[in-house]
């Protein structure tokens, strides 16, 4: 199986890039959560001109966050620093969307969105709409300042439902889901997808995030260090139980009890409720970053072994195999403490 890594954009983050290459992983992709993190087109322009081998992706853009134009214009700009180099997921803007207190947009969105990204970006026109305006557009500057020749990949965000797996299958990408780790649910993606591309010849990669501690001897599995490892993972699934709480069909009446009480925890310890408008502001400064000592006790181990891979190398070894026989092609690990130190353990255990 090929390993990558998913971080924040950040000053330096061309440095993790750099020694990512070193270590002979596969991809190195940056999170675009405007409100949350740094922008990941501008830390990809500095990672492409430091690095000259391992691919480079925005994990993961959304409709209700760029025009399609803009983000083709920042796909493409990418694609002649880094020719051949790019990948670029596409999602509804779930965590994006919700930071801004917003709705993340439709399956039936993201579909549009990623067929024009896929025709800009290799140089064909589109129909642009803007209300009951609509225009053909194309590149007009191409060559030296864009590159349309060298393709680009293109995955979509899934999560364990079929839509956006058909949408995948449709549009011939592949897919990428955060925190899947059963091999029956990757399993029933891929019939998603194979179904909706109609015997198509090629099935495009598909990379799961997830979060890596390997554990010394003897070492308690649950304990602060595997929790501190796999901690942003947890809460970002928590997170959007809180956030969302209030739903109908609501995420967090699908967890079990212990998991809607640390839910419930969690909104009271961020001061606010499941019907707050001004939520958001609460629950989300610090996502996907280091937890907090005083937050372990949210980092369920039903969680941690849901979302994340802890255990001995042996036993990592068997998982992740089993997951590659599930058809996942690449394991894209989010690092928190030590990144330097995270992605060369994952290199190792790979190897």
């Amino acid at each position: 199986m090929r390993a990558g890594v998913v971080v924040t954009a950040h000053p330096g983050v061309e440095d993790l890039a750099v020694r990512a290459e070193e270590l002979g992983l596969h991809s190195f992709w940056v999170n675009d959560s405007p409100m949350v993190h740094g922008d990941p087109f501008v830390a990809l322009g500095l990672c492409a001109k430091a690095t000259s081998r391992i691919r480079l992706g925005v994990g993961v853009t959304s409709p209700a966050l760029r025009s399609a134009p803009a983000a083709a214009s920042g796909l493409a700009s990418l694609n002649a620093l880094a020719p051949g180099r790019i990948s670029c997921g596409v999602g509804t803007g779930n965590t994006a969307r919700r930071t801004l207190g917003m709705r993340p947009a439709t399956a039936a969105a993201m579909e549009s969105f990623t067929a024009a990204l896929q025709d800009l970006c290799a140089g064909r026109s589109i129909e642009y709409r803007e209300g009951d305006r609509a225009r053909d557009v194309r590149f007009l500057h191409a060559g030296a300042h864009v590159n349309t020749d060298d393709p680009i990949e293109f995955v979509v965000a899934a999560l364990t439902g079929p839509k956006a797996a058909a949408v995948a299958g449709r549009r011939g990408t592949g897919l990428i889901s955060f925190g899947l780790l059963d091999p029956a649910a990757w399993r029933a993606l891929h019939d998603a997808r194979r179904h909706a591309a109609h015997g198509a010849p090629r099935e495009p990669a598909s990379y799961v995030v997830t979060a890596l501690h390997v554990l010394e001897e003897d070492e308690d599995p649950h304990g602060d260090a595997a929790r501190d490892a796999t901690g942003h993972l947890v809460l970002s699934l928590l997170t959007f139980a809180a956030d969302t709480a209030a739903d109908a069909a609501a995420f967090a009446e699908r967890l079990g009890p212990e998991e809607r009480e640390a839910v419930r925890r969690l909104l009271d310890r961020r001061g606010t409720t499941a019907t707050a408008p001004d939520r958001h502001t609460k629950l989300y400064p610090g996502y996907l970053g280091r937890i907090a000592p005083e937050d372990r006790d949210l980092i369920l181990p039903s969680l941690m072994n849901t979302l994340a891979l802890v255990g001995t190398r042996d036993d990592l070894r068997a998982r992740i195999a089993t997951l590659e026989r599930a058809g996942v092609d690449e394991l894209l690990i989010q690092p928190v403490i030590d990144p330097p130190a995270e992605m060369a353990r994952l290199a190792d255990l790979l190897t």
